[in-house]
């Protein structure tokens, strides 16, 4: 049988190298600091400061950037753990941004206002410049410098939000929104991990996709990776020596019926290969619409490959072998359909 050693919490001292010096009520008299000398330090004049309700800088001075993150992530996770990767509160929005180093935003002196995502049922008021924002959804947090951030695309959602209701600018103030230009860093910037796919459904979650200024942006970053997971298809066919299929035909049944706009298809093996539905199924009626088309190709006996750009992306030669599969077997008893090449 074996036994797990407990782990001592960290010192006085560490957890203040770790958190930058700034502190809770909460942990400093857990580690034998009592009220009254908090009190003592943080008099004009003293050692320390008071940052927020509860929340502490054991120094004197003007506060970095950096520690004004901690004070915020501090006052609204106090009920978490010792450290800025908590449980109970991320850093969103515009601050957030700044923290992933967007370079559509101000760097982090210049942001005002903190916004911090904590549980709907958690009882805190907005301070100093943290605003408080509530969420039912489960909090999903990454580590930014040690502190605890909303992921990139939900980041993105909070601060377009606040940009597009208010007109106010990245900074705070009133201004341009920068929206096209975070959208496409979002995506196009590799170490942020943020497929467009992702985004699109974040931004729908917050309702954004119906702001035309969001949703023209959106829809040419979504083209642009149908474009290119279509191109690196297209390789596939190449490398696998399979015949060339039709991009983008248009079906019909024999009496004009429309039936669907698959993305390939091969009209002799009655076969359609259909490419990552949701990157073009930003609204509600779009992806009916994709759904619909598929389901109609299925009935007449059209067999539907369905071809996603991240399985793509980490076993194409699994894909390769799906699609020559699919066309050894072909559809089942394809109705006569009606194709037409744009």
């Amino acid at each position: 049988m074996s036994y797990r050693i407990p782990v001592p919490p960290p010192s006085l001292e560490e957890l203040a190298r770790r958190q930058q010096n700034v502190l809770t009520a909460g942990q400093l008299r857990a580690r034998g600091v009592p009220a009254r000398i908090i009190s003592e330090h943080c008099r004009r004049g003293g050692p320390w400061q008071r940052l927020l309700p509860r929340v502490y800088l054991l120094q004197s001075g003007d506060p970095s950037p950096e520690q004004r993150m901690w004070a915020a992530l501090l006052y609204a996770a106090q009920n978490g753990g010792e450290e800025g990767r908590r449980a109970g509160a991320v850093i969103t929005g515009t601050a957030a941004l700044a923290l992933y180093g967007f370079a559509a935003v101000p760097r982090l002196p210049a942001v005002t206002g903190v916004d911090v995502l904590v549980p709907r049922q958690r009882r805190l008021k907005d301070a100093g410049e943290v605003r408080i924002r509530r969420t039912e959804r489960e909090l999903v947090a990454r580590s930014v410098h040690g502190l605890a951030c909303a992921p990139v695309a939900r980041a993105v959602a909070d601060a377009l939000g606040e940009w597009t209701s208010g007109g106010r600018d990245a900074g705070g103030g009133a201004g341009p929104a920068p929206v096209r230009e975070v959208l496409c860093e979002a995506v196009r910037r590799p170490e942020l991990r943020c497929p467009v796919h992702e985004l699109a459904a974040e931004l729908a979650e917050s309702g954004l996709t119906a702001d035309p200024r969001v949703r023209a942006v959106l829809d040419g970053l979504l083209a642009a990776e149908r474009d290119r997971v279509l191109e690196r298809v297209g390789e596939l066919v190449d490398e696998w020596l399979l015949p060339v299929p039709l991009t983008g035909p248009e079906l019909r049944m024999r009496g004009g019926t429309f039936v669907a706009v698959p993305d390939l298809y091969w009209p002799s093996a009655g076969v359609a290969v259909e490419v990552d539905p949701e990157l073009r199924c930003v609204s509600d009626g779009e992806a009916a619409w994709v759904r619909g088309g598929r389901h109609r190709m299925e009935y007449l006996g059209v067999r539907v490959v369905r071809v996603r750009g991240t399985r793509l992306a980490e076993d194409a030669d699994a894909v390769g072998a799906e699609l020559r599969e699919a066309l050894r077997c072909g559809g089942t008893d394809v109705v006569e359909l009606l194709v037409t090449e744009h």
